[in-house]
């Protein structure tokens, strides 16, 4: 089989610009005439950054790349260096520039992330809240972005966490859902019983997560 991470050349270039080594996975076969492919960007969690790409593949998206599975979507999985937290306006660059490379559907580009990840969702979100169709933050903290709330309290969210996390307390979702709800938002949230930190792993293998999120696209008025 070959190997679904692909674009070497142009991954050497974004790497050099942005800072960030990255996984990325194309859809299998070509859009239709004219068509484009949505882009789904995963953020890892703490214990993925460094320089070795392997280990971002541990979790979410890029684990189920890894085994077989393939998204009807590009899927980009940047990889923060060693010590470092995500940087916003470095994953809205990656966005951008996959953007000029490939046939990407500005109106179907989702985020998300788990842990370190998941607080970068938020952050993510908050500096641009124009750019992502729907996003999966999962067993992340909230920061500053609470406060921010009202500028992306229009993109479709979906919240998990699980309910026992030793690390990321539960409350930081209810947190976010409350105030985004008070914003005029409607995010979705899930709370598994239970279950610690690894949230992610019931979340990233329910169908209807990917049901959801690949049905959103952005809305109109911000096109």
């Amino acid at each position: 089989m070959p190997s679904p991470w692909i674009d070497a050349e142009f991954h050497a270039e974004v790497t050099l610009a942005l800072g960030y080594r990255y996984r990325l996975s194309l859809p299998e076969g070509e859009p239709a005439a004219g068509g484009r492919w949505p882009l789904l960007v995963f953020l890892h969690g703490s214990g993925e950054r460094g320089d070795d790409l392997d280990v971002v593949a541990r979790n979410g998206p890029p684990k189920l790349i890894a085994e077989g599975r393939r998204f009807p979507a590009i899927v980009a999985s940047p990889q923060a260096p060693e010590h470092a937290a995500w940087d916003p306006h470095a994953v809205q660059a990656l966005v951008d520039a996959l953007r000029r490379r490939h046939p990407v559907d500005d109106d179907r580009v989702y985020l998300t992330g788990l842990s370190m990840g998941g607080y970068a969702v938020w952050d993510t979100l908050a500096a641009y809240p124009d750019t992502f169709a729907a996003a999966v933050p999962i067993c992340g903290g909230i920061g500053a972005a609470i406060v921010a709330a009202e500028r992306f309290a229009h993109v479709p969210v979906w919240i998990f966490h699980g309910a026992d996390d030793p690390i990321v307390p539960v409350e930081n979702a209810q947190r976010i859902h409350d105030a985004l709800l008070a914003a005029g938002g409607a995010p979705a949230m899930t709370i598994y019983p239970g279950v610690g930190h690894d949230s992610w792993v019931r979340a990233y293998d329910d169908p209807a997560l990917w049901a959801w999120l690949f049905a959103q696209r952005r809305a109109a008025a911000l096109r």
